[in-house]
């Protein structure tokens, strides 16, 4: 999965939407998140004792690292690894979370050329992914990473890799903690991924300083292979 991504709903839309008690910081719709970026989460909060809708910085940080700038690098947790490696397993086991977007962006290279692809649900539902975060240092900075798995059905002609994307009723059990990782890490069927659109889009979202709704209508005269 590349590091781009749209989340545009309200504190209150996702609030509401997740039944959670809402902590996060106003939220900014953004078409164009980046690495590093300010991002909401939903997580169980042992102060509010269940669902808060909180805000991470996009990127997780181990405790053990000596600075943020680490998160630039782990936007990312694969869904293969996710469990064995020293950066992303005590999260996985203790600290999982929910992260709302409208949808995410990859590039397609033909030659010297890429195009850029948008992956948004056909209808005006949002998706969650599948998230870890992480608190560092001691102003205790909420850091989160995305999730991946390997890319199934016709997601696979834009990338080989796409986020963990979880229904409604999966994500008791992803926010509870524990359970059977095989069982929580089990991607969508290739049938429910056909509800996802694959729109090709302008050039303009390569750029991390573009950003408004323009960057995810589809461009003219361009098909997916």
């Amino acid at each position: 999965m590349c590091g781009r991504y749209a989340t545009t709903k309200s504190n209150a839309d996702l609030s509401k939407l997740f039944e959670a008690v809402d902590v996060a910081e106003p939220l900014r719709a953004s078409w164009n998140v980046a690495p590093t970026d300010p991002v909401p989460l939903v997580r169980i909060s042992k102060e509010h004792d269940g669902r808060v809708l909180d805000t991470a910085r996009w990127g997780l940080v181990p405790h053990w690292a000596k600075d943020l700038k680490a998160g630039a690098r782990m936007i990312n947790a694969r869904a293969e690894t996710v469990t064995e490696l020293r950066s992303f397993a005590s999260s996985f086991a203790k600290r999982r979370c929910l992260i709302p977007a409208d949808g995410w962006f990859e590039w397609v290279r033909d030659g010297k050329e890429k195009q850029a692809f948008y992956m948004t649900p056909a209808g005006s539902e949002p998706l969650v992914f599948a998230g870890l975060w992480s608190a560092w240092g001691p102003e205790s900075v909420l850091t989160c990473s995305v999730i991946t798995t390997a890319a199934l059905g016709g997601l696979k002609k834009v990338h080989d890799r796409m986020p963990l994307i979880l229904p409604a009723d999966r994500w008791p059990d992803w926010l509870a903690g524990g359970g059977d990782a095989e069982e929580l890490l089990r991607p969508l069927s290739e049938r429910d991924l056909e509800a996802i659109e694959v729109r090709p889009v302008g050039a303009a979202v390569g750029n991390v300083r573009n950003n408004g709704p323009e960057l995810i209508e589809p461009a003219a005269n361009i098909t997916l292979f």
